[in-house]
């Protein structure tokens, strides 16, 4: 649970363009209905007439609707601006072993680095760093460079060493068989989502709060006999190209190619998930017509609960029988703004 700031912090921090509380809090505006970011360019409201959120989605559960000025359903970018130069010099130095004393000189804290990236990725910006190195040798080695040139360009001093920790991270040795996937986060409007994906193919893209997220991810590497390493990958910008130009409503559909183990009932249900056009219904009964077998609803309700590649894979187009929004593991005030989205963007 999110423990927020006093009520007086939050208003003067709402009336600070820079404070350090922008993404922490959500601002609620009693008299016009509206929420906004806290750095809102509009008039900024009386004390007595805001309140205050952990999240857009407890915003709008109290019935306020988004400011059309600051958007704050678009989410903020991937990258708190305080850390973007220190991940462009990383970027240009992806071999290079920072310190902490490396970091204070160039004016980062390096508690604030180490809280931010275990609070994001769940590791510290070592860990970060270092599972970036392997998936770049990895992704060179598939290529063809060899294994001693790529521990090379990764700044190890022996090859044993670079075997050893490719073999911790992945399960097995450089320059053999295996399979990586590469994951990472993109931020949406509706709050930052995980992605995976190999050079086949995107095979999981879910809400990052999603309550069965391990599980997922326990079955796509157990499946596809692979190990997962956060890093960048060409799939993962063309993914997140597509999703942006959804958001925005200029796409309708996804032409990414979609890598989706399972068994022969769940192809079928996610393959007829696939074919509901753009800001179409369909009932779980009409689903389980379409699939075969009209009397196996509820086989159906759980294969779209197990579908570990959201919006792209649309489950969030089905709906009860009566018309009622309901089963949905983003959460149903996401699936409520999928549905709305796509029926205004018709």
């Amino acid at each position: 649970m999110i423990t927020l700031p006093s009520s007086d912090e939050m208003y003067k921090a709402l009336l600070d363009k820079n404070s350090q509380y922008e993404g922490v809090f959500i601002v609620g505006v009693r008299t016009t209905g509206i929420f906004c970011r806290p750095t809102c360019s509009a008039r900024k409201p009386k004390y007595e007439n805001v309140e205050f959120f952990a999240s857009t989605k407890e915003a709008l559960t109290n019935g306020y609707r988004a400011c059309k000025i600051c958007r704050p359903m678009k989410e903020y970018q991937s990258s708190p601006e305080w850390l973007l130069p220190l991940l462009k010099t990383v970027e240009n130095e992806p071999e290079k072993k920072w310190k902490d004393y490396e970091l204070t000189k160039l004016g980062f804290s390096p508690s604030r680095v180490r809280r931010y990236f275990n609070k994001t990725h769940g590791m510290t910006f070592q860990a970060y760093l270092r599972m970036s190195r392997i998936n770049n040798a990895f992704l060179k080695i598939k290529e063809g460079q060899t294994v001693t040139q790529s521990a090379f360009e990764q700044g190890y001093n022996s090859l044993s060493g670079f075997s050893a920790t490719f073999k911790n991270m992945t399960g097995f040795s450089p320059g053999r068989e295996g399979q990586i996937i590469t994951i990472n986060r993109v931020a949406t409007p509706l709050g930052p989502m995980m992605i995976g994906v190999t050079d086949e193919g995107l095979c999981l893209l879910e809400f990052t709060d999603r309550k069965m997220i391990e599980t997922q991810l326990e079955v796509i590497k157990r499946r596809m006999k692979a190990e997962m390493v956060t890093g960048k990958h060409p799939m993962i910008d063309r993914v997140s190209m597509q999703l942006d130009e959804y958001f925005d409503g200029k796409r309708k559909e996804f032409d990414v190619p979609l890598v989706v183990p399972g068994t022969e009932f769940q192809q079928k249900v996610w393959d007829a998930l696939l074919k509901i056009p753009y800001g179409i219904t369909r009932s779980y009964k009409q689903q389980a017509d379409v699939v075969g077998d009209v009397k196996a609803v509820r086989a159906v309700a759980r294969a779209n609960g197990e579908n570990r590649i959201s919006i792209i894979i649309p489950c969030h187009r089905i709906i009860g029988s009566d018309g009622s929004i309901v089963g949905y593991g983003g959460g149903i005030h996401r699936k409520q703004w999928l549905l709305k989205h796509e029926f205004e963007n018709q």
